[in-house]
Parts: C-alpha cells; sequence; structure tokens
C-alpha cells in the first residue's frame, strides 16, 4: 500500500489549481490535474487515484456529472467535491451523485486533507460542520 495517497485534481481555475496543489502536495500525491470536465473520467479510470477533487463547475461537463460518471464506472471510487458555493441543494445533489464528500473552497485547507485521509483510510467518513460534507455512500 502506498505511504502517501493518490489524488487527482480537476479544476480549471488556474490560482485555486495552484493552492489546492501545493496545499495537497504536502501530504498526498497529486498524479494529474485536469481543466476540463470531459477528461476527468478518463484520467480517474487510467491513474486509478484514491480520490478525485473536482470543482463543481468545469468546462464541458459539470462536477456533478463528472462525479456520476466515476462512480457508475468505478462503484470503490472515492470523490470528493469543491465549490465556491454553500449550498444546501448543492450538497444534496452531490451526495445523489455518489460524492464522498463535499467542500466549500474557503474552507478546502487542512480538513480537505484530513477528508482525504479519512476515506483513503477508512472509507467514506462523517462531518457535519457548516460547508463541508464528508459523507457515507
Amino acid at each position: 500500500m502506498p505511504t502517501r495517497p493518490r489524488v487527482l485534481l480537476a479544476d480549471n481555475h488556474p490560482g485555486v489549481v495552484k493552492a489546492l496543489e501545493a496545499m495537497l502536495s504536502l501530504e498526498c500525491d497529486v498524479v494529474e490535474v485536469v481543466a476540463d470536465g470531459g477528461a476527468v473520467t478518463e484520467a480517474a479510470a487510467r491513474l486509478h487515484p484514491v480520490v478525485t477533487v473536482v470543482d463543481l463547475h468545469l468546462p464541458n461537463v459539470s462536477g456533478l456529472d463528472v462525479c456520476r460518471r466515476i462512480v457508475q464506472a468505478n462503484a470503490r471510487a472515492k470523490v470528493i467535491l469543491i465549490t465556491v458555493m454553500d449550498d444546501e441543494w448543492i450538497r444534496t445533489e452531490a451526495l445523489a451523485a455518489g460524492a464522498s464528500g463535499f467542500f466549500t473552497k474557503g474552507m478546502a485547507g487542512s480538513e480537505l486533507i484530513e477528508a482525504i485521509r479519512r476515506v483513503w483510510a477508512e472509507g467514506p467518513a462523517r462531518s457535519s460542520s457548516r460547508g463541508r460534507r464528508i459523507v457515507p455512500r
């Protein structure tokens, strides 16, 4: 078993990608960064990451649809959705799409790394803090 979780990062905002990649690289192996929703499913199938971190608003295919496709292709896949909006409807849709977690980008710091660690070590976990959800599937 690898000593660090392998993470696929999907976001099309260069500043966010740079910040997330720098932060995640401290404790995870970021195996690839993808900026287009259409390419995420293929990258996940090719790279077999422990977790795929996906922005809700990607070009060409939405983060929700990306999540659905990844989970449909591999029921054991773990997807954490990130977005700037903290909305109950979006959280509900993320869960329905099969997401293992949901974070607002403003909260996606050390808590995101902890969520990746938990999903990697134990499978999905749960948190009730506002703005983030790590949930069982």
